[in-house]
């Protein structure tokens, strides 16, 4: 697996990515934002928020622009509109210096295991519902015939609500299945993706319950 490590500061930026490689992944290594933006494809992008050119949020929200790449955001910020505002920009996870190596890779182990988990899809790999369309097997997702370009983890939340239409889940039951059983950050992330989910999708999709949580539902006037 191949990470795209952007990181201006030589002191962090070197012990991590030798210690990355000891870990088995194969990395380059962005000093800028617009560096970060030129570099050859990777498989997930580690980006630091504090860089000399570009402001790190742009970046962040450029890169999800041009792919669906996972981005796990370094932040010095301790501020939660602050991450919840990088999240609502496309990225997957986020850490906070100072931060355990050891709580870095699990972290993007994490996060590559929802990546790779739709791979072994049954041959029934195609969900659909009023209108809505996912195929497992390629990750595309449209909405009357048309496609919707979502991130990963928006992915993994339409397809966990597409599992059961109908069926209410709950703000546990996915933050849990879609982040992390051990998700140690704020439930307001949810709300920041269904948020994103619907704009792109459609607001009557996707049903708030209030209090538990939420449910796909069928749009007005649909049959």
């Amino acid at each position: 697996m191949r990470l795209l490590v952007v990181e201006d500061d030589h002191t962090i930026a070197e012990p991590l990515v030798t210690g990355l490689r000891r870990e088995g992944f194969e990395v380059d290594l962005a000093v800028t934002g617009a560096a970060a933006l030129e570099a050859d494809p990777a498989d997930l992008v580690l980006l630091d928020l504090g860089l000399p050119d570009l402001d790190g949020r742009v970046v962040c929200q450029e890169l999800r622009k041009r792919s669906t790449v996972p981005i796990i955001v370094v932040t010095a910020r301790g501020d939660e509109i602050d991450r919840v505002m990088l999240l609502e920009l496309g990225a997957d996870d986020y850490v906070v210096k100072p931060f355990g190596f050891r709580e870095l890779v699990a972290r993007i182990r994490a996060v590559m295991r929802r990546i790779d988990a739709p791979a072994a899809t049954p041959p029934d790999h195609v969900t659909g519902f009023d209108g809505l369309t996912i195929d497992r097997r390629t990750r595309r997702v449209s909405l009357d015939g048309s496609e919707v370009a979502l991130t990963p983890k928006e992915y993994d939340l339409v397809v966990e609500l597409a599992s059961d239409p109908g069926a209410i889940f709950t703000r546990e039951y996915l933050i849990e299945n879609v982040w992390d059983k051990n998700w140690w950050g704020s439930t307001k992330t949810l709300d920041v993706h269904i948020a994103s989910i619907r704009k792109k999708l459609d607001p009557e999709l996707i049903e708030t319950v209030r209090g538990v949580g939420f449910r796909l539902a069928a749009r007005q006037g649909d049959s």
